[in-house]
């Protein structure tokens, strides 16, 4: 069969569509059969390939490369160095793979090491993602603001929770978008990833909040708000990671606050004038050296600067008919 079907295209999708529907119905029952406090794992070798990356709260990709992955093929599975190569070929790539990935596991060693990165993930972060989520706690984080250096890997990181969070928001949502400083390239930030989700109203907002576990997400308790550059208090709904390897903040605000516009404003102008990020940067450097006593006291210092910059990029839409639409 495997002779058959990797070196033609249109074998092998006449089988994933016998095969597939099949194996998903009996995921379905092994997963609604799980007792609550458990940890699911499913092994899906075309996770990338089926598009099912962000129907998970996390994705781990065991890796070697592919010589190796030729060589285990022939010698313990018995299987012709050519079909071993037409499997391979069939597959996503290893590019694929890392854009999904939130875990990198390298295969390509010593069984025992293997094993050992596979028991540090289950028991410094599977488990006490499992428990934050079935609790609704979110994972706990420093008191004060902490400055990196900026990541060049936070977009894909970003891209990888959006997904989760739209497929979860599903008709909620009008717009997700990465926001916030890990979205400006070159601008040292808080190693927290900040995504925003419009929505129609704050009703939609509550209730977004609360069905984000399946993006791997909960709910913030209590009232939030932003502060609008017209001088109104502006409410809006929050979800913060429980993964304790990922930080996240989601601000779920409605289409009636200026916030969301005011945000992704800000981020594009930012974008768009470097001078602006290095002068941003100076002031967060400041603030971060004054260690303030916690992170919304780092946040509300910040405001004279974020006043200034909003009313310049307020400007520069006009000129540039710069626009955010939902």
């Amino acid at each position: 069969v495997a002779e058959r079907v990797f070196g033609d295209p249109t074998a092998r999708d006449r089988l994933n569509d016998i095969v597939h529907p099949r194996v998903a119905a009996r995921s379905a029952e092994l997963v609604a059969a799980a007792p609550a406090d458990a940890v699911v794992v499913q092994d899906i070798p075309l996770l990338v390939e089926g598009e099912m990356a962000a129907g998970f709260p996390l994705v781990v990709v065991v890796h070697a490369d592919v010589a190796l992955r030729v060589r285990r093929l022939v010698e313990q599975r018995g299987m012709p160095e050519a079909d071993a190569r037409a499997r391979i070929a069939a597959q996503a790539t290893d590019e694929q793979r890392h854009a999904v990935a939130d875990v990198w596991l390298d295969n390509s060693g010593a069984r025992d090491s293997t094993l050992a990165a596979v028991d540090r993930l289950w028991t410094e972060r599977l488990l006490p993602f499992e428990e934050n989520l079935r609790s609704a706690h979110r994972a706990p984080r420093p008191r004060r603001a902490k400055l990196v250096p900026p990541d060049e890997t936070w977009p894909a990181q970003a891209e990888r929770v959006a997904s989760r969070v739209t497929a979860a928001a599903g008709h909620w949502a009008r717009r997700v978008d990465h926001i916030g400083s890990t979205a400006v390239p070159g601008l040292a930030a808080k190693d927290v990833l900040d995504l925003q989700v419009v929505v129609h109203d704050m009703d939609s907002a509550g209730q977004l909040a609360d069905g984000l576990a399946a993006a791997g997400l909960v709910r913030g308790e209590g009232r939030w708000w932003d502060n609008a550059m017209d001088g109104t208090e502006r409410d809006k709904a929050i979800a913060f990671n429980a993964d304790p390897g990922r930080a996240v903040n989601c601000h779920i605000r409605p289409l009636d606050s200026p916030v969301w516009r005011e945000t992704l404003l800000l981020r594009d102008w930012l974008r768009a004038h470097p001078d602006g990020v290095r002068k941003y940067a100076e002031v967060k450097q400041a603030l971060a050296m004054q260690r303030l006593p916690s992170i919304d006291a780092y946040a509300a210092v910040k405001t004279p600067f974020i006043s200034g910059a909003l009313a310049r990029a307020e400007r520069w839409a006009a000129q540039s008919g710069w626009q955010a639409s939902a």
